[in-house]
């Protein structure tokens, strides 16, 4: 049976943070069970955005009919819109998730609004900075790692400069690809040696 992988789209989504991970989840190539996934964008409306690339997304669905048990993950992409009541939704639904055990992934500025609502105060978490985070007052700064990306439980926390780290955690969450292909990915695109290319081809 097909899973849905939710990504949340708002205007000024950060495209670029994201992409590696939602092709690799999307395309079935080297895939552990190949088409198991399918990717799904998620707005707080049907209603276009336009990311901070400047492409226009109409969403495939909207938060209030999204469910976390008909969900594999939702992510959420960096913005410019974390601190404002545009992104509140956004992070209500991650609370869902991280409630049902369904896991949540946030990247850049998304890891402000979890914060800012509350769900980074128990949970090993990384961003863009720790004084970025820390400026939004919230109770989690004993748990920051300074760290590429940070896996705890069920939430995945990425930072702006770290979109291949990110990438990797979300693929191992899901199991997306068997080990011995994940690091060979990741030597490909994390650490740049085409010999990691070589061994996916092998595959």
């Amino acid at each position: 049976m097909t899973e849905t992988v939710h990504v949340a789209v708002y205007d000024t989504f950060v495209d670029w943070e994201i992409g590696l991970a939602i092709d690799h989840i999307n395309k079935p190539m080297w895939q552990r069970e190949p088409g198991r996934f399918t990717v799904a964008t998620v707005g707080a409306t049907a209603s276009p955005i336009v990311t901070m690339g400047g492409m226009r997304v109409v969403p495939d669905t909207t938060l209030d009919v999204v469910r976390p048990q008909d969900s594999a993950m939702l992510i959420l992409a960096g913005n410019d819109i974390w601190n404002t009541e545009q992104f509140s939704p956004f992070a209500a639904k991650a609370r869902d998730f991280l409630a049902a055990g369904v896991p949540v992934a946030a990247i850049c500025g998304a890891t402000g609004g979890l914060a800012m609502a509350g769900l980074l105060d128990d949970r090993a978490h990384t961003s863009n900075a720790a004084e970025f985070l820390n400026s939004v007052g919230y109770a989690g700064g004993h748990l920051y790692r300074d760290e590429p990306a940070v896996t705890d439980r069920d939430l995945i926390t990425g930072a702006a400069n770290a979109p291949v780290h990110f990438a990797r955690e979300i693929l191992e969450r899901l199991d997306v690809f068997a080990p011995g292909v994940l690091a060979s990915w990741f030597k490909l695109y994390g650490d740049r040696d085409p010999a990691g290319f070589y061994e996916l081809m092998a595959e």
